[in-house]
């Protein structure tokens, strides 16, 4: 029984780690320098329409379990004798814990946040301010959960191969 728990948690610690790896990654090398080129009140529009949509219950979960999921994983694993593989998981959820989730709390969802309450400048030149300030900085943010999600993914990967399970 714990070891079928055990895998169900690598497994969807896994799942869930390497669909937010993929996101920032999307986020960071494709849609942010797709918006750059477009005007920026066309930039700022299609971000506020992002972070509204992107507020749903699938991806808040996927966003918000790897560390949980990852923890239940490195609990199941101890208790099952896999003291490296449990470490390793363990490891992992603080990895996106702190690289992940803090930024996201604070910095990248207040500046979406902010975003959100800004009315898009009708004139070019402010529009284009507004989204510069934005841009530079929400994506170098995003480009640290990104390489978070990597390393924890990565620390999940060695954990299942040690287990072997």
């Amino acid at each position: 029984m714990t070891s079928a728990l055990a895998a169900a948690a690598v497994a969807l610690a896994i799942i869930t780690a390497a669909g937010m790896a993929g996101s920032f990654f999307v986020f960071s090398a494709g849609v942010m320098p797709g918006l750059d080129a477009a005007r920026p009140a066309a930039a700022i529009e299609t971000m506020q329409s992002i972070n509204r949509r992107i507020q749903n219950p699938v991806f808040i979960a996927v966003f918000l379990l790897p560390p949980v999921l990852s923890a239940a994983a490195g609990a199941l694993l101890l208790a099952a004798g896999e003291g490296a593989a449990a470490a390793l998981f363990l490891a992992a959820g603080g990895v996106y814990l702190v690289g992940g989730l803090v930024p996201s709390f604070a910095v990248n969802i207040p500046m979406n946040d902010a975003l959100d309450r800004t009315a898009v400048p009708a004139d070019a030149p402010d529009a284009a301010d507004a989204w510069s300030r934005y841009s530079g900085r929400w994506t170098a943010w995003n480009t640290v959960r990104a390489v978070a999600s990597w390393a924890s993914l990565l620390a999940m990967s060695l954990g299942l191969y040690l287990w072997g399970g």
